[in-house]
């Protein structure tokens, strides 16, 4: 059994942590609000250029002069698989979710034969490593960001896009969590390069009015594109900064209310080894007393 003062030592212990996580768990709470709004904000823009982009690739037959991030390399052998996450950690599963979902995606492309690389957008994705060495395409550092702007997104865009141009892979796909709650964060994965066009979804509406393009839609497909890719990995981080203070004052939340519990049962079993030490002592000076009748 635990002496007296190791239990008072570890409940102390157990008492200054706590103050820690529930420090952390305020301020995850208080960031979490900007980042929700900013992440929100950011969607309308996202899905309808998204959109937009695959109903303008559906309207124009593909070519040799077609712009690259449209047409592609003509393959769909070499895969380049973006892992979005963030640079510190407890903040629960946040970034494990995001790598296992990468894992799925790469073990289901290597089952079919393709070729995968990764390339790690944030500390916490560099776990990747260790399942499969040697296939890191790239390293993107981030740990200078404090907010997430465009011309973050915009490095990481243009990057890609230069190792794309270069013919270092054939498609791209993007992973990252989609902030639903506190409580949920949804792992998604979406092919950013070249677009994807979704057959079986609505085209967009244009409320029946006839469409011209000017000066046409290639010339305005090569200037959107590059920018349609940014502002996908944009909404990635938007997403993911949300996502991680959710994930983070949820988690903290969790290590308060445990270690609130397990300093009732280190005091209760301090109480007992006290009462049973005080009772011990008691017991040896009445037998003394006895003993000198």
């Amino acid at each position: 059994m635990a002496s007296l003062k190791a239990l008072k030592i570890r409940i102390g212990s157990v008492k200054s942590t706590q103050k820690i996580t529930k420090a952390m768990k305020m301020v995850a709470a208080a960031k979490l609000r900007r980042a929700q709004e900013a992440a929100v904000a950011g969607r309308p823009y996202a899905e309808r250029l998204e959109k937009v982009m695959a109903s303008l690739a559906s309207k124009v037959s593909v070519s040799e002069s077609s712009p690259k991030l449209l047409a592609g390399t003509g393959k769909d052998q070499r895969h380049l698989l973006i892992i979005a996450t963030s640079e510190r950690g407890l903040a629960g599963a946040f970034n494990s979710n995001i790598v296992r979902a990468a894992r799925r995606k790469a073990e289901e492309l290597i089952a079919q034969g393709k070729s995968v690389k990764f390339y790690v957008a944030g500390k916490k994705g560099r776990v990747i490593k260790r399942f499969y060495p040697g296939l890191i395409a790239a390293d993107h550092e981030m740990s200078h960001i404090k907010t997430v702007a465009f011309a973050d997104a915009r490095a990481i865009a243009d990057d890609v896009i230069a190792r794309f141009e270069a013919d270092e892979f054939d498609v791209a796909h993007l992973f990252y969590a989609r902030f639903q709650s506190a409580l949920v964060q949804e792992p998604v994965g979406r092919q950013i390069i070249p677009v994807a066009i979704d057959t079986s979804a609505a085209p967009v509406s244009d409320g029946g009015a006839a469409v011209e393009y000017e000066p046409d839609e290639e010339t305005i497909l090569a200037e959107l594109l590059p920018r349609n890719v940014a502002i996908q990995v944009f909404r990635a981080l938007l997403e993911n900064a949300a996502s991680e203070q959710g994930s983070r004052m949820t988690a903290m939340d969790n290590a308060t209310r445990n270690a609130g519990d397990m300093i009732n049962r280190l005091t209760i079993q301090y109480n007992r080894s006290r009462q049973a030490a005080i009772t011990t002592e008691l017991v040896e000076i009445i037998s003394g007393a006895e003993a000198l009748k």
